[in-house]
């Protein structure tokens, strides 16, 4: 099944601070000319410029004593500091009173910077004094900060999840609510579902992750290239800590499908006869007695090589109905778990199938969970009952397509079924007793987890790409949906197609 990639911009829009802190001259009113400040504003400003010209031409300059001024040589005055002090005063007086002249201009400061997002109206200011856009009062004189279309008192400028002032240059923006960007981080930035750490940036600053298209967890994207195991039934891939039971042919199953796992060919029987009863109450009752049998993976791939007929379109065969005689190697008892949760201590033995009709045995993958082998093999079923009722050859889109219907029909019976439903088949009370210990063939009350299980192989074969089980499926359901299970089969009988 494929997965989804997300990509995701990495930290929504970020703000930037025009410097750390302003002073007094940060200061965001409309630009006002000198005229029209008030004439004590004028007076204090010349008053200004004039004293410190005044100081500049009176230092350095020479002092005469008017008694000896015709007897005496021209003696200095000697200021106490030393020279680099004068020197530093001087500059210190022409830089207050550069300071003073341009402030005439009262110019706006540097606006903050976004990547995205939409600003809000201005905030109201009154003449003259500044308004805090967080606590709604005058800021007054000293450091302030300009951002975010407003004025803020330092310690009014909050993260929105901490709540703490933000001093950092450098802030991340979601909703037009500034963060801190390791709070933005905490609270925005997908974590690994595997690794439980934060899903790194791609080459081009995005956060690129794969996603499970039913269970919707995240992962970084190396764990489809580092051996991160995922389960064979459910497909999920489990936190880094979490234990799989290994199967002897290489696949992984999670402790929660193992829960309902059924593992050999007795253990399946009443599960067996339940689907023969779902077929009977459709009437469609296969009358031949068919043997079923569970395997490993080498012996279903060694039968379906041995098979002439039949459609094999999946990644991975899980079942499949013979047709012809051969010697097929059957799990007959249940393995047991040993060390490094590996199943060991597994008993096959082989089986001779004869051929008594056209069909000469089911054969159904071990190790899957209940309602993922019920399923196969009600869709297993679904062909033997076609080739019994002497169905011409079709062609791979309707065969497959009309026995993923009946998968379908079955899962969606059971769910219901277990949610408390009448639907409910009666198949356990007569069934032949079951000598396994397992409660995974028995009807009742199913865990969450088995229902959202039952969810997800329907979604399966609701999502399937494939021309034949797919796209066969989904003309086959609306058939059905539209005239009903006979008339669509006896159509298929006629024309080899479904109806429209």
């Amino acid at each position: 099944m494929d997965w989804w990639t997300n990509v995701l911009e990495g930290s929504s829009s970020r703000g930037h601070y025009p410097g750390r802190y302003g002073e007094d001259r940060y200061w965001d009113e409309p630009r006002r000319s000198v005229d029209d400040l008030s004439n004590f504003d004028n007076e204090e400003i010349e008053y200004a410029i004039a004293l410190s010209l005044s100081e500049e031409d009176q230092k350095g300059k020479k002092v005469i004593d008017e008694d000896n001024e015709s007897e005496q040589s021209e003696e200095y005055y000697k200021p106490h500091q030393p020279e680099e002090d004068v020197t530093a005063q001087l500059e210190e007086d022409e830089h207050l009173a550069k300071a003073i002249q341009e402030s005439l201009s009262l110019e706006s400061p540097p606006r903050a910077q976004y990547d995205g997002g939409n600003l809000g109206p201005p905030y109201p200011f009154s003449s003259g004094y500044r308004i805090c856009a967080g606590c709604n009062t005058e800021i007054g004189h000293g450091q302030f900060l300009s951002c975010m279309g407003g004025v803020w008192h330092p310690d009014c400028f909050c993260c929105n999840a901490c709540n703490l002032p933000i001093t950092d240059y450098e802030f991340s923006m979601s909703g037009n609510r500034p963060y801190h960007k390791s709070c933005y981080r905490k609270q925005h930035h997908p974590r690994c579902d595997v690794c439980n750490k934060f899903i790194p940036t791609n080459s081009a600053g995005l956060i690129e992750y794969r996603a499970h298209p039913f269970w919707l967890q995240k992962y970084c994207p190396s764990h489809e290239r580092d051996m991160t195991p995922r389960c064979c039934s459910c497909e999920r891939m489990e936190p880094r800590d979490t234990r799989y039971i290994s199967l002897d042919d290489g696949r992984k199953l999670c402790l929660e499908c193992l829960d309902s796992a059924i593992m050999d060919t007795h253990e399946c029987q009443p599960l067996y006869f339940e689907i023969r009863e779902f077929y009977e109450g459709l009437n469609m009752k296969v009358k031949q007695e068919i043997p079923l049998l569970l395997v490993e993976r080498t012996a279903l791939n060694e039968a379906m090589e041995g098979e002439k007929n039949g459609h094999h379109h999946l990644p991975e065969t899980r079942g499949l109905c013979l047709s012809e005689e051969q010697t097929v190697t059957t799990v007959l008892r249940r393995p047991r778990i040993g060390a490094g949760y590996r199943f060991i201590d597994i008993r096959t033995e082989p089986y001779r199938l004869s051929r008594r009709c056209e069909v000469t045995a089911i054969l159904i993958l071990y190790g899957l969970p209940r309602l993922l082998t019920g399923s196969i093999l009600a869709h297993e079923m679904m062909h033997a009952w076609l080739r019994l009722q002497g169905y011409p050859n079709l062609r791979p889109e309707v065969e497959e397509g009309i026995c993923q219907v009946l998968a379908h029909m079955w899962l969606d019976a059971e769910i219901y079924s277990s949610s408390g439903g009448e639907g409910a088949s009666s198949s356990s009370s007569s069934s032949p007793p079951s000598s396994s210990s397992s409660t995974s063939s028995k009807k009742g009350p199913r865990s969450d987890f088995e229902k959202k299980l039952g969810e997800f192989f329907k979604h399966q074969i609701e999502s399937d790409t494939s021309p034949a089980y797919g796209e066969g499926f989904r003309i086959g359901n609306q058939a059905v949906l539209k005239y009903g299970l006979r008339r669509t089969l006896d159509h298929i009988q006629m024309t080899g197609t479904f109806p429209v």
